[in-house]
């Protein structure tokens, strides 16, 4: 009897891990539903082992408004910084024929999939570009809210590290997004 009790607990405690992770979900997994991804995001951070291509004036640095889900693709709502001006952008992500992988032709050949996701709160993503012969990876984290908390923050580095990323390669988006957007689009002022 006293060897039950903490069985009990431990099970308790696994059980209780279990559904924690089961709350997150990745576009490989079966329980994914792409649907729910839709609406508006803000950029958090940006991950690559290229950092060049995220910093000022990069190519990739680009700030998330609202991702689309239509049949067999994903619509992207972009905003660039080009000359001191904020551009926008529609970028379209077509399924392929491996579950959860997507991809888009920009700046090269880009295939990506949604690593993690709560829907509710943000989506991590990982990209691989292709150019001239020449790879490199990018990490995105959006968030429903202009920023999130640590936790995720550092769950998203982990994942940058996991995929051969080093921390001093992720750069914080998150004023830079705000007065981005807000700027660019007063409305949100009011959500």
């Amino acid at each position: 009897m006293k060897l039950l009790l903490p069985l009990l607990l431990l099970l308790c405690l696994e059980l209780t891990l279990v559904c924690i992770y089961a709350e997150e979900s990745s576009s490989i997994e079966r329980n994914f539903n792409v649907e729910q991804i839709s609406g508006y995001w803000f950029s958090i951070a940006e991950a690559s082992d290229e950092r060049e291509k995220i910093e000022e004036h990069g190519s990739m640095r680009a700030f998330v408004e609202n991702i689309t889900v239509l049949e067999n693709s994903l619509v992207f709502k972009f905003h660039f910084i080009v000359n001191e001006e904020c551009t926008e952008m529609t970028a379209i992500g077509e399924k392929t024929e491996k579950a959860g992988i997507y991809y888009m032709n920009y700046d090269g050949f880009n295939t990506f999939t949604i690593l993690k996701t709560d829907y509710d709160n943000y989506i991590m993503i990982h990209l691989i570009n292709k150019k001239d012969g020449k790879t490199f990876q990018l990490m995105e984290l959006y968030g429903r809210e202009p920023d999130l908390s640590l936790d995720i923050k550092e769950k998203f580095a982990k994942l940058c590290e996991e995929h051969g990323i080093i921390r001093e390669n992720i750069i914080d988006l998150t004023n830079v997004s705000k007065s981005l957007i807000y700027f660019s689009y007063p409305e949100y002022l009011s959500n």
